[in-house]
């Protein structure tokens, strides 16, 4: 499987060699190895981090509670994604295995689309995840100025604030914790930059797959039909379309409930960053946490961005089904045929779609109904502050 993923080059190499380092890309070697470590590491790091948040939760005023929420729930959003990755580490092989055996399957007629779908995707993917390592450099671009600016020269400021079982009392040691801080996490916010370009792979191979099937429903022609050709035209679409609701129903089941926690943590993430730069905008020393959340702020809206407009997206690419098979030839079928044309309008009726665990559908809307809570609630911080 894998020599026949890399000889398509359908899915880009990052999202490979990020789904091999944690153990759930098809035919890694020591993948429960490589699992067990990356979920062993996250909970090291937030087990650190939550002592830190417990134990200075009534000496920390609001500016800095809030800097430490933020990087604290996005690691464990990336630690629970780790424990779905790995849980369904099966169902991801088996929709990366459909993905193939589509590849494996195109006509030339298919050859087209599907490559355009998948030089989208790996474009798209690439940028994500460069976006999500420079926002790490960033973030510690901003906490190095905020640490220099400050006037407390015995405080060592960290990249992750964290309760560590020794003490920093020598320069080098703290510049090993904060490379090793800078190392992991480059790396889990590349993962996560990673987990969100395999949604966007895969979510534009199924709207590849349905543009194909209106393609083939407009080239039916009454040539075909005098021919009687087309009985054998309609059963592979509608073959096809059962393929194409498999496919978005194991996407929907293996995101679904990732789509839920991180509503959840998205919105709040959101509030945290939001507070941080509207308090820091125009303050003395204010520069330096705005460069280090801005970009953070940025990357986070675009997490929560991306998973609303490729369910809205896919809801709409399932409805042009049925307006494809209603706008072809299905008058001069014969009634064999019209009751199998029939059934695909059905099954188009219902969309495809993206839920947040299958509570609600994915679309713009529930993005905007994100900002705007999130909104809602830095305004209440800020009288509060």
């Amino acid at each position: 499987m894998n020599n026949g993923t890399e000889s398509v080059n359908i899915v880009c190499r990052p999202i490979r060699f990020g789904l091999r380092m944690i153990g759930v890309w098809p035919g890694t070697s020591y993948a429960i190895l490589r699992r067990e470590f990356c979920i062993s590491s996250m909970a090291v790091f937030q087990t650190f981090q939550y002592q830190h948040l417990i134990m200075h939760f009534g000496e920390e005023d609001l500016f800095a509670l809030m800097d430490m929420l933020s990087a604290t729930l996005a690691y464990s959003l990336l630690l629970i994604k780790l424990f779905i990755f790995a849980f369904n580490a099966r169902l991801l092989n088996k929709m990366i295995a459909r993905l193939v055996e589509d590849w494996k399957e195109r006509d030339v007629c298919d050859e087209y689309t599907m490559t355009r779908m998948a030089y989208i995707s790996r474009r798209f993917s690439n940028f994500i995840i460069a976006l999500y390592a420079l926002s790490v450099f960033l973030y510690a671009t901003g906490t190095l100025l905020r640490y220099r600016s400050s006037n407390e020269t015995d405080t060592r400021e960290l990249l992750l604030k964290m309760e560590l079982p020794f003490e920093i009392k020598s320069t080098w040691v703290h510049i090993a914790v904060f490379a090793t801080q800078y190392v992991h996490q480059t790396s889990a916010a590349s993962m996560v930059g990673v987990m969100n370009s395999l949604l966007i792979t895969l979510v534009l191979h199924v709207c590849g797959q349905i543009d194909i099937v209106r393609q083939k429903l407009s080239e039916i022609t009454r040539k075909d039909v005098k021919q009687g050709v087309n009985d054998s035209i309609v059963k592979m679409l509608i073959i096809r379309h059962q393929r194409i609701i498999s496919f978005s129903k194991n996407i929907e089941a293996f995101f679904s409930n990732i789509a839920l926690i991180q509503f959840v943590s998205n919105t709040m993430v959101i509030c945290c960053l939001g507070f941080l730069i509207v308090i820091s905008i125009g303050v003395p020393g204010g520069t330096s946490m705005l460069i280090k959340s801005v970009f953070f702020y940025i990357v986070i809206s675009m997490e929560a961005f991306i998973f609303c407009f490729l369910g809205e997206h896919l809801s709409m690419k399932s409805q042009k089904i049925g307006d494809a098979v209603y706008e072809s030839l299905w008058y001069e079928l014969n009634p064999n045929q019209n009751r199998d044309v029939m059934i695909m309008i059905i099954r188009s009726q219902k969309h495809l779609t993206l839920t947040v665990g299958k509570v609600m559908d994915l679309s713009l809307k529930q993005f905007a109904s994100i900002v705007k809570a999130s909104a809602s609630y830095v305004s209440v911080l800020h009288a509060m502050y």
